[in-house]
């Protein structure tokens, strides 16, 4: 019959703590500064809260999106090698494949500007700058049929921006601390 000791189990634990403590950890990395975590702190709610200033058109979108996005997402978004950003509107209900893009999927215009300002372009996260990310973000929903070509977009018009599949989705985020 197994009889459980503690004391068994615990003299290895101990002693892999206590080497971890003298030998000061197992080397990985360095400890994050108040300056790296404020880099990465950029998170944009549904709301809007969070957006930086700055603003941007479609048509500056097109020349950004054509630079930094077109050789992984496709002349206007259509695709390859990479996601499909463009298309797929009614394809979530119907008898057909779903097709997941900003069009169709995507609940929130602001979710779209803290994705392409946090990782994109894939080789360069957050190498955009503020109006570049709004300037992107407005040619995907003009090509998404959701903005005009000629709407500007800022921290005070995307959040009111109504995308099509919205009402599908919870809403549901944790609220930032001071």
């Amino acid at each position: 019959m197994f009889t459980f000791r503690p004391t068994v189990l615990a003299a290895p634990l101990l002693m892999v703590l206590g080497l971890a403590g003298v030998a000061g950890g197992p080397n990985l990395g360095q400890p994050a500064s108040p300056e790296d975590i404020a880099a990465w702190d950029i998170s944009i709610l549904p709301d809007g809260r969070g957006l930086p200033l700055g603003s941007g058109t479609p048509q500056q979108g097109e020349r950004v999106y054509i630079q930094h996005c077109a050789s992984c997402h496709g002349l206007k978004g259509a695709g390859k090698p990479n996601d499909q950003l463009v298309g797929g509107q009614g394809s979530l209900a119907g008898a057909q494949t779903p097709v997941k893009t900003v069009g169709s999927y995507w609940p929130y215009a602001t979710t779209i500007f803290d994705y392409v300002r946090r990782s994109m372009p894939l080789t360069a996260p957050q190498a955009l700058s503020n109006d570049e990310v709004y300037a992107v973000t407005a040619y995907l929903l003009h090509l998404n049929g959701i903005i005009g070509e000629r709407d500007a977009i800022d921290a005070e018009s995307l959040p009111r921006v109504k995308m099509p599949n919205q009402n599908n989705f919870k809403r549901f985020y944790l609220e930032k601390t001071p």
